[in-house]
């Protein structure tokens, strides 16, 4: 029998990539389950899950991750962030499943002034990066056999992303305003899924905490005005300060991540955060 694959968040960003890329590797069983399937605020739901599939591998793409709703439903999202996770993690020791949780670059406080390292420790400025933080902690308090992958500023072709939502922008309107003093890098959704297939198919599993984004260090702005070249579009974007831009939820400064750690484990190569643009464009408009 093929062992199975059993991803959560089905019709996210990273769920979608992972269903395009899941036919080069029929040697797996690929079970794809969104809120239907599995409601993460249900244990029983989740047991029943995996009672029916009992995966060798479980992605937890699913996630709560409104960031500023997340400031007043609070209940929720600890219990989709965290709480879920901590049930998904004791199910997966139970069945001697390899488990894959997506994190966030908002355990982090921003302030700091070098990339982030896996084993720094976390100070989350919001509650959604709080529930995050929660759930990892759950993830590897109930199941040694987990991987977390901190990941940031995510975009693809599919769901509601910054890219999307800045070619929407700029094609209706003659000028716009971007924040430049948050800092961070983009990750196209396409190459996080294949370096977890990577992951999945390497002989030798190292468990623990690995960060993954593109390359490259930008603002929003930066990422804003390189959206706007590639597609060739003609609005005006203006730099502003975040004091110009409130949000419920507050934003970390600094957001770059170190991906030393997931290049040496498990040869993960990393492109460039404007290649990885450009071929997230190319799919959604087509640019020469």
């Amino acid at each position: 029998m093929k062992p199975t694959i059993l991803i959560t968040g089905r019709d996210g960003q990273l769920g979608s990539e992972l269903q395009l890329l899941h036919f080069s590797y029929p040697q797996y069983r690929w079970v794809f389950v969104d809120r239907d399937e599995m409601d993460l605020s249900s244990k029983d739901s989740i047991d029943a899950v995996f009672e029916e599939y009992k995966p060798a591998y479980f992605i937890s793409c699913g996630a709560y991750t409104a960031v500023d709703k997340a400031e007043t439903d609070r209940d929720m999202a600890e219990k989709i962030n965290a709480t879920a996770v901590g049930i998904i993690a004791d199910n997966c020791k139970n069945n001697d499943t390899v488990l894959i949780h997506i994190s966030t670059d908002y355990v982090f406080d921003g302030n700091g002034k070098t990339p982030y390292k896996p084993d720094e420790p976390t100070d989350p400025l919001n509650y959604y990066g709080l529930t995050k933080r929660d759930g990892e902690v759950l993830a590897f308090e109930k199941n040694p056999k987990t991987i977390v992958i901190r990941t940031a500023w995510v975009y693809s072709s599919f769901g509601a992303n910054f890219v999307k939502t800045m070619l929407r922008l700029m094609s209706e309107r003659e000028e716009i305003s971007v924040v430049s003093d948050q800092v961070g890098t983009p990750t196209y959704a396409r190459d996080l899924a294949k370096a977890i297939i990577k992951i999945i198919l390497s002989d030798n599993k190292i468990y623990g905490t690995y960060h993954f984004t593109n390359e490259g260090i930008i603002s929003w702005y930066d990422f804003a005005e390189e959206i706007k070249n590639i597609a060739g579009l003609t609005c005006r974007v203006n730099a502003i300060p975040s004091s110009q831009f409130p949000t419920p939820a507050k934003r970390p400064y600094y957001s770059v991540l170190d991906k030393t750690k997931i290049v040496e484990d498990y040869d993960v190569v990393l492109k460039d955060w404007k290649e990885s643009l450009r071929n997230c464009m190319q799919i959604l408009a087509p640019v020469t």
